[in-house]
């Protein structure tokens, strides 16, 4: 991820392992432009185990639930994007789904990486 936001000059803040960041109870992985202004944010796993993946899961779907709280009805303070890979997101079809409705269909893997900047909010934040 970092690569992909690197290369598209897109500033970002990749936090670390249990990091509190003000306005989130668990902080995402990447929030675009910043914590204090977040428009995007990303949560990222590889995992080959359906358990830690199913974690994941929970953790988009309560970020999904942050971005609608206090919106209108259909709108987000913020976009949830899922980008996800390995075998432990294969393994449970009821978690996939909710994930992909979580993050409103932005859910990326290793064959779509290439576009994720051009199919999210991302594009907004490209610098020349």
């Amino acid at each position: 991820m970092e690569d992909i936001l690197t290369k598209a000059r897109i500033s970002f803040r990749k936090t670390k392992r249990a990091e509190r960041v003000p306005g989130f109870d668990q902080a995402p992985d990447f929030i675009i432009p910043s914590p204090e202004n977040p428009k995007v944010v990303i949560e990222a796993k590889l995992t080959e185990d359906d358990g830690t993946a199913r974690d994941k899961v929970t953790r988009v779907q309560h970020l999904g639930e942050l971005a609608s709280t206090g919106m209108p009805q259909g709108q987000r303070r913020y976009e949830v994007v899922a980008c996800i890979a390995g075998r432990g997101f294969k393994v449970r079809r009821e978690d996939m789904k909710k994930l992909i409705l979580s993050t409103q269909g932005k859910v990326f893997t290793p064959a779509t990486f290439d576009k994720l900047v051009e199919h999210t909010a991302l594009h907004d934040f490209r610098s020349t």
